[in-house]
C-alpha cells in the first residue's frame, strides 16, 4: 500500500476495506499522516546535476576521440553514432553509483577495437584531487562496413590519395569493464550494442 496523502483524501471505499482487515481507525490515521511526512518529494536539483554531470561526461569522451583522431588514429574524420557517448556516459554513472567517491573515484582508459588489436587512445581522471577507488576500461569498436575499406583502397589510388585520409566510423557497440581498486569483489563487464 502506498500512502501519499491525508486520511481525508482517500477513496472512502478503499479506507472501508481497511476497517473490513481489521485496521482500526486511530491506526489508519496516524500511519497516513506518517507516510505524509516521511514519503520525500523528489528532488530535482539532484536530478538537474545528474544530467549536467552526464552531459560533461559526454563531452570528456567526445574530446578523447577528437584529439586522437589525428594523433593516435590517423584519421581526418570519426564518425560516432548517434547516442553512442550519451549511453556511455550513463553506464558510466551508473557504475560510479556504488562506489564511495562516485564517479570523483573513477580512472577510466579509453581504447578503440580494430580489426580485434587494441588501441590505447586516452586516459581519462575524474577529478585529480581525489585518489582513484575504480577503474573503468572503455573499449569502441570500429564498424565492419565493407563498403568503407572499398573506398579507402579507391581513393587510396590515383590523383585524389594525396588530399584524402581515412574516416573512422565507430560501432553502437561498446564494452565498458569496471575494476575495484581497493575491493576482493570482481570486475564489472558491460556490453553494449
Amino acid at each position: 500500500m502506498v500512502a501519499t496523502g491525508s486520511l481525508s483524501n482517500k477513496n472512502p471505499a478503499s479506507i472501508s476495506e481497511l476497517l473490513d482487515c481489521g485496521y482500526h481507525p486511530e491506526s489508519l490515521l496516524s500511519d497516513f499522516d506518517y507516510w505524509d511526512y516521511v514519503v520525500p518529494e523528489p528532488n530535482l536539483n539532484e536530478v538537474i546535476f545528474e544530467e549536467s554531470t552526464c552531459q560533461n561526461l559526454v563531452k570528456m569522451l567526445e574530446n578523447c576521440l577528437s584529439k586522437s583522431k589525428q594523433t593516435k588514429l590517423g584519421c581526418s574524420k570519426v564518425l560516432v553514432p548517434e547516442k553512442l557517448t550519451q549511453r556511455i556516459a550513463q553506464d558510466v554513472l551508473r557504475l560510479s553509483s556504488t562506489e564511495p567517491c562516485g564517479l570523483r573515484g573513477c580512472v577510466m582508459h579509453v581504447n578503440l577495437e580494430i580489426e580485434n588489436v587494441c588501441k590505447k587512445l586516452d586516459r581519462i581522471v575524474c577529478d585529480s584531487s581525489v585518489v582513484p577507488t575504480f577503474e573503468l576500461t572503455l573499449v569502441f569498436k570500429q564498424e565492419n562496413c565493407s563498403w568503407t575499406s572499398f573506398r579507402d583502397f579507391f581513393f587510396s589510388r590515383g590523383r585524389f590519395s594525396s588530399g584524402f585520409r581515412r574516416t573512422l566510423i565507430l560501432s553502437s557497440g561498446f564494452r565498458l569493464v569496471k575494476k575495484k581498486l581497493y575491493s576482493l569483489i570482481g570486475t564489472t563487464v558491460i556490453e553494449g550494442s
